[in-house]
Protein backbone atom coordinates (compact mmCIF):
# COMPACT_ATOMS: atom_id res chain seq x y z
CA UNK A 1 0.00 0.00 0.00
CA UNK A 2 1.70 3.14 -1.22
CA UNK A 3 0.05 5.23 1.49
CA UNK A 4 2.08 3.44 4.17
CA UNK A 5 5.32 4.33 2.39
CA UNK A 6 4.26 7.93 1.83
CA UNK A 7 3.20 8.56 5.42
CA UNK A 8 6.27 6.72 6.73
CA UNK A 9 8.61 8.87 4.63
CA UNK A 10 6.79 12.10 5.57
CA UNK A 11 7.20 11.15 9.25
CA UNK A 12 10.91 10.46 8.63
CA UNK A 13 10.86 6.76 9.55
CA UNK A 14 12.87 4.05 7.86
CA UNK A 15 11.20 0.70 7.43
CA UNK A 16 13.54 -0.71 10.05
CA UNK A 17 12.67 1.90 12.68
CA UNK A 18 8.94 1.72 11.95
CA UNK A 19 9.10 -2.07 12.22
CA UNK A 20 10.82 -1.92 15.60
CA UNK A 21 8.41 0.60 17.10
CA UNK A 22 5.27 -0.99 15.62
CA UNK A 23 6.49 -4.51 16.47
CA UNK A 24 5.94 -5.67 12.89
CA UNK A 25 8.76 -7.37 10.97
CA UNK A 26 10.54 -5.09 8.50
CA UNK A 27 9.96 -7.69 5.79
CA UNK A 28 6.21 -7.41 6.42
CA UNK A 29 6.32 -3.62 6.13
CA UNK A 30 8.21 -3.97 2.86
CA UNK A 31 5.63 -6.46 1.58
CA UNK A 32 2.78 -4.12 2.61
CA UNK A 33 4.40 -1.18 0.83
CA UNK A 34 4.95 -3.31 -2.29
CA UNK A 35 1.34 -4.54 -2.13
CA UNK A 36 2.34 -8.21 -1.97
CA UNK A 37 0.44 -8.83 1.29
CA UNK A 38 -2.68 -7.22 2.69
CA UNK A 39 -2.30 -4.48 5.25
CA UNK A 40 -5.08 -5.84 7.45
CA UNK A 41 -6.93 -4.08 10.24
CA UNK A 42 -4.60 -4.94 13.12
CA UNK A 43 -1.45 -3.98 11.22
CA UNK A 44 -3.14 -0.78 10.03
CA UNK A 45 -3.95 0.14 13.63
CA UNK A 46 -0.41 -0.63 14.82
CA UNK A 47 1.17 1.40 12.03
CA UNK A 48 -1.30 4.27 12.43
CA UNK A 49 -0.42 4.59 16.12
CA UNK A 50 3.26 4.97 15.29
CA UNK A 51 2.65 7.19 12.26
CA UNK A 52 0.17 9.36 14.19
CA UNK A 53 -2.64 9.12 11.67
CA UNK A 54 -6.06 7.48 11.48
CA UNK A 55 -5.93 3.89 10.18
CA UNK A 56 -8.34 4.87 7.39
CA UNK A 57 -5.60 7.08 5.93
CA UNK A 58 -3.55 3.92 5.39
CA UNK A 59 -6.39 1.60 4.38
CA UNK A 60 -8.42 3.92 2.11
CA UNK A 61 -5.92 6.46 0.71
CA UNK A 62 -7.95 7.26 -2.41
CA UNK A 63 -11.34 7.53 -0.73
CA UNK A 64 -13.35 10.43 -2.10
CA UNK A 65 -16.44 10.99 0.02
CA UNK A 66 -17.93 13.35 -2.59
CA UNK A 67 -18.20 10.48 -5.11
CA UNK A 68 -20.01 8.09 -2.76
CA UNK A 69 -23.77 7.71 -2.93
CA UNK A 70 -25.82 7.61 0.23
CA UNK A 71 -28.77 5.26 0.19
Amino acid sequence: VESVRIVREIQGFTQKVLARIAKIPQSTISAIENDTINLGVERAKALARVLRCHPAVLVFPGWDVTKQSVA
